[in-house]
């Protein structure tokens, strides 16, 4: 019997949560490294997938599969596309960062409500968010999938509701109020998203009587299981419901500017570099491959969902005076390109969507982080509060820029080749579309560079004039992040070709291909 390679990548975080959670209270240096040896270590079972993963193979590779719920034809499977790698080895790579950007976000401190910070909790609570997306897209029995993508609400609540931001605590109770119902905004949203989806799960369990994925799909694409129209069509709303809440696409969007904002910096960046990175997989997954046609049905819906998402997020952006919201409804937009592209139906969009995901995180990551180690100087989330930065801590303000012209998709940064991908596999098909996307990308350009001018340019307010440049775990932070940034940004192929196969399979589900190109006839 082979090594059951996927399990231990999501096993291995799982355990780590535990023994964490474990270590005496007064160990709490001993915690935190306990816990980054854990991710860094399942980052290596994370790599080792990566190579052994062929593009050219299987469909799905690595697989596992055993018996779980004899009964009601639930099964533990396992498997991995060219997508869910790249995924699995986004968020690997993502969590050293989020606990070395946290080391000291968790540690006690006496404020005027005598609050206790339990520094275990937090990273255990970060380790167990870990294993339950890695296994999320590892997962292909609809069931076992459905577990984790619920289970995984529970300790982001913690997370969001129990160690906010501290920018904002004065020593009263308005910033747990805050917190707390951020938590709550998110349990409520996502939870509600949930049971819908449950009661959807269940109807496909009636219809096709299991819930392996691949046995479905098999099943659909030789015949021998047939749904009818409207069967599939509601079937298809249940799932699309809950991942669009997870998404976020707009008009489910609202919990994700309350959470980002009231989160400490790593924590938002777990919930939209990699938590939020779950309903976007699953709309390709789930909701393309067992139900193609409702996927068809509900496309020019979706489109312009995922159009006033791009528009409306990137809108309230420039309008915003929060760092941290700002960034909240930055994604919000990027989160509707990648919509955009996973039902434009064309391969290059979906390519592309894919890449975004990947360099999203990335992006997202470098310029959330950077915005951390700003704020917990100054102690203010508010832009009004800062100002010439760049003169004091030119560092911190490089990466800062950076980031941000990642975020704005400048070429030769990562995510300009995802966003043109999506864009040109949207003209392919529906051109109007494309052309109101692009409209995002000025108004990115506007939201970055005014933050950046209104943070790090200008005369040096007296409360910033004595900041520090980034320390030495902070570079160690965002260095490897920018680097990635540029190398993808002038490299992609390493990406592009683990998923194109997947997304070429993907097109093959739901019985599209490409537009012919028009070409006028040589006189």
């Amino acid at each position: 019997m082979s090594f059951p390679l996927l399990t231990a990548t999501a096993a291995l975080p799982a355990i780590g949560a535990i023994a964490t959670a474990a270590v005496p209270a007064a160990q709490r240096v001993a915690a935190k490294w306990l816990a980054l040896l854990v991710s860094l270590a399942t980052l290596v079972l994370a790599a080792i997938v990566l190579v052994r993963f062929d593009p050219g193979g299987d469909r799905y590779q690595l697989t596992e599969s055993h018996a779980w719920i004899k009964d009601f034809g639930v099964r533990y499977e396992l498997g991995v596309d060219g997508i869910g790698v790249a995924l699995v080895a986004l968020t690997a790579l993502l969590i050293p960062f989020v606990i070395l950007a946290g080391w000291h976000d968790a540690d006690p401190q006496e404020t005027g409500n005598r609050r206790w910070r339990p520094t275990q909790g937090f990273f255990a609570l970060i380790l167990a968010v870990e294993a339950m997306v890695i296994i999320s897209f590892e997962a292909t029995d609809v069931f076992l999938f459905y577990i984790f993508f619920e289970a995984m609400l529970i300790p982001m609540y913690f997370l969001i509701g129990g160690f906010g931001d501290r920018a904002h605590e004065h020593g009263d109770d308005a910033a747990a109020t805050q917190r707390s119902y951020a938590a709550v905004k998110f349990l409520l949203y996502n939870l509600v998203g949930g049971l819908i989806m449950l009661a959807a799960v269940i109807g496909l369990y009636v219809v096709a009587g299991n819930f392996s994925l691949q046995e479905i799909v098999q099943a659909r694409a030789n015949g021998s299981l047939h749904m009818a129209t409207s069967t599939e069509r509601w079937l298809f709303l249940g799932f699309f419901f809950a991942f669009a809440v997870k998404a976020p696409l707009w008009p489910l969007h609202t919990w994700l500017p309350n959470a980002m904002g009231e989160a400490t910096a790593p924590v938002a960046v777990l919930i939209t570099a990699v938590v939020d990175k779950v309903g976007t997989f699953a709309m390709l997954r789930y909701c393309l491959q067992l139900f193609p046609e409702a996927s068809k049905w509900a496309t020019p819906v979706i489109l312009v969902l995922a159009l006033i998402s791009i528009i409306y997020g990137a809108l309230l952006a420039v309008g915003q005076r929060d760092i941290k919201r700002l960034v909240a409804y930055a994604s919000i937009s990027h989160f509707g390109f990648i919509i955009l592209g996973i039902f434009a139906m064309t391969s290059q969009g979906q390519s592309g969507a894919t890449l975004y995901m990947v360099n999203h995180g990335i992006s997202t990551a470098a310029l959330m982080l950077v915005a951390g180690f700003l704020i917990s100087r100054r102690g203010s989330r508010l832009i009004a509060d800062y100002g010439g930065v760049q003169k004091v801590a030119p560092v911190l303000a490089g990466t800062f820029l950076i980031g941000g012209l990642a975020t704005l998709s400048l070429p030769g940064l990562a995510p300009f080749v995802s966003e043109f991908l999506v864009l040109v596999g949207a003209f392919e098909r529906y051109p109007a579309v494309g052309i109101v996307a692009t409209f995002g990308i000025v108004l990115a350009a506007l939201y970055t560079l005014v933050l950046y001018q209104r943070t790090m340019t200008g005369p040096v307010k007296a409360e910033v004039a004595k900041m520090p440049d980034l320390r030495v775990r902070e570079l160690l932070v965002v260095a490897p992040l920018i680097a990635l940034l540029i190398f993808l940004g002038v490299y992609p192929k390493p990406v592009t070709d683990i998923v194109n196969p997947a997304v070429q399979q993907t097109m093959s589900d739901v019985h599209k291909t490409d537009p012919k190109p028009e070409v006028e006839a040589a006189k």
